[in-house]
C-alpha cells in the first residue's frame, strides 16, 4: 500500500504494525456479516420487523467498529493509559446507571436504551479494565511502595459485584480471569496465586446457591434439559462437514437468539465444520500472535496490557463456542466480530485496535536516523598519540 521510503505518519504506522492481526480481524468481520445475513432474517420476522433489520444495523455497527479499530491502532502508550483509566471510570458510572434505569431483558439488566439503540457498558469496561490493571500492576513492580496490586483487587471486587448484580456471570468470569492472568504475570508469589485460585470454587458455589439465574442454567446443563443448547447441537449434525448451504438451515428458526448467542451453531449448519474450523484458526491465530508479542515486549506495561486484551478476546470466543456445543452452561455471550450486537462489535474493534497499537515495533524510525547520522569526530586533544612518539 505504501512505499517503504515514504516517511509519512500513515506509512510509518503501516510498516510497523502486525498486519496479520489486522487482516484476520477483517476476515472475521466479513464472515460476521455473512453469518448475520444467514441467521437474522427469521429472528427479525419473528419479532415483526423487516427481514433485513438486523443486517442493516449490523453493517452500521461494523463500520463504526472498523473505524474505532483503525483510530485506536494509532494511539501511543500515554493515550492508551488515559483511555483505559478514564474509560473505566465512565463505564463504572454507566453500569451503576444500568442497574437503576436500565432495561431488563430475559431477567438481566445489562443495557441502557438510547433511542432505538441499546448500549452494554460492561462490554466497553472489559478492555479498559485490562489496561488499567496492567498500569497499576506495572507501577507496583517498578515502584515498590506503590500498592498497585491492592488497587487492582479493589477494581476487581467492584466489577464482580456489579456484574453479579446484573446478573452477568459470563462477563464476571472474563474480569476474574483477566485479573488472575495479569497478577500472575506481574510476579505475585505462586503461593498467593494458588490461594486466590482456591477461593474461586467457593464463590462459584455461592453463585449457584444464591443466584436463581445461575441455578437454572447450571441445573439445565447438568440434567441435559437445555432446549436451546439441544437445538444448537442438532445444527452440527445437520451441517456435516460442508453444510447444507447458505440460508438453507432450519435450526435457526427455533433458536430465539440465533443471530447473537448461537450464531456459531447457525454457521455449523449452513457452512459445516469447515467454517467452524476456519473461525477456530482465526481466533487461535490472534491469541498466539498476541501472547507472542507479550512475551517479546521489553515493557512490563505493554506485556500485561497485551496479555490481558488477548485473553479477553480469545476467552470470549471460547465461551461462546463451548456453550454452543454443550461443553459449558449457556452464558449469553457473543462471538467477537461474528455475532450481532453493537456494543460487542465496537468493543471487538477497540480491543484489536489497542492490540495493534501496543504491538507496534518501537524505535524503528529512531534507529534509522541514528544509523544515518555521521560518526562524531573526536576533538584534537582527545586523539591518542601512538607510543614511540610522532614521526614526521
Amino acid at each position: 500500500m505504501f512505499n517503504r521510503t515514504d516517511r509519512s505518519m500513515i506509512s510509518v504506522w503501516w510498516w510497523t504494525i502486525d498486519r496479520s492481526v489486522l487482516i484476520t480481524a477483517m476476515v472475521l468481520s466479513v464472515v460476521g456479516i455473512l453469518m448475520v445475513m444467514a441467521a437474522s432474517p427469521t429472528v427479525a420476522l419473528r419479532i415483526g420487523a423487516n427481514e433485513w433489520h438486523f443486517v442493516i444495523r449490523h453493517a452500521v455497527f461494523l463500520v463504526l467498529s472498523l473505524g474505532v479499530m483503525m483510530i485506536a491502532a494509532m494511539f501511543n502508550e500515554g493515550m492508551i493509559r488515559v483511555i483505559g483509566i478514564f474509560g473505566l471510570l465512565a463505564m463504572l458510572v454507566m453500569i451503576v446507571l444500568t442497574l437503576t434505569i436500565g432495561s431488563e431483558v430475559k431477567g438481566a439488566t445489562r443495557w441502557i436504551s438510547i433511542g432505538s439503540f441499546k448500549i452494554q457498558p460492561s462490554e466497553f469496561a472489559k478492555p479498559c479494565f485490562a489496561i488499567t490493571c496492567a498500569w497499576l500492576l506495572s507501577l507496583w513492580r517498578e515502584e515498590r511502595r506503590f500498592p498497585g496490586w491492592i488497587y487492582s483487587i479493589v477494581l476487581l471486587v467492584m466489577m464482580v459485584f456489579l456484574m453479579v448484580m446484573q446478573p452477568d456471570i459470563g462477563m464476571t468470569i472474563l474480569f476474574v480471569m483477566t485479573w488472575a492472568l495479569l497478577i500472575f504475570l506481574a510476579g505475585m508469589p505462586i503461593g498467593q496465586v494458588i490461594g486466590l485460585a482456591g477461593i474461586a470454587p467457593i464463590f462459584a458455589y455461592m453463585a449457584y446457591v444464591f443466584l436463581p439465574h445461575v441455578t437454572i442454567r447450571v441445573d439445565k446443563f447438568l440434567n441435559g434439559t437445555n432446549d436451546q443448547a439441544d437445538i444448537a447441537m442438532e445444527s452440527f449434525s445437520h451441517g456435516g462437514f460442508f453444510g447444507v448451504g447458505a440460508s438453507e438451515g432450519v435450526v435457526k428458526k427455533y433458536l430465539p437468539d440465533a443471530h447473537a448467542d448461537f450464531i456459531y451453531a447457525v454457521a455449523a449448519e449452513e457452512y459445516g465444520a469447515v467454517i467452524c474450523l476456519i473461525l477456530l484458526i482465526c481466533y487461535g491465530f490472534v491469541v498466539l500472535r498476541g501472547f507472542s508479542h507479550a512475551q517479546k515486549s521489553e515493557s512490563l506495561f505493554r506485556t500485561l496490557a497485551i496479555a490481558g486484551l488477548t485473553l479477553q478476546f480469545g476467552l470470549q470466543a471460547v465461551i461462546h463456542m463451548a456453550s454452543s456445543v454443550q461443553l459449558i452452561p449457556t452464558k449469553g455471550m457473543t462471538l467477537p466480530f461474528i455475532s450481532y450486537g453493537g456494543s460487542s462489535l465496537i468493543t471487538s474493534g477497540l480491543t484489536i485496535g489497542l492490540l495493534i497499537a501496543l504491538t507496534r515495533r518501537r524505535n524503528t524510525h529512531d534507529k534509522r536516523n541514528s544509523m544515518a547520522q555521521p560518526m562524531p569526530v573526536p576533538a584534537p586533544h582527545q586523539t591518542p598519540i601512538p607510543q614511540g612518539g610522532v614521526h614526521g
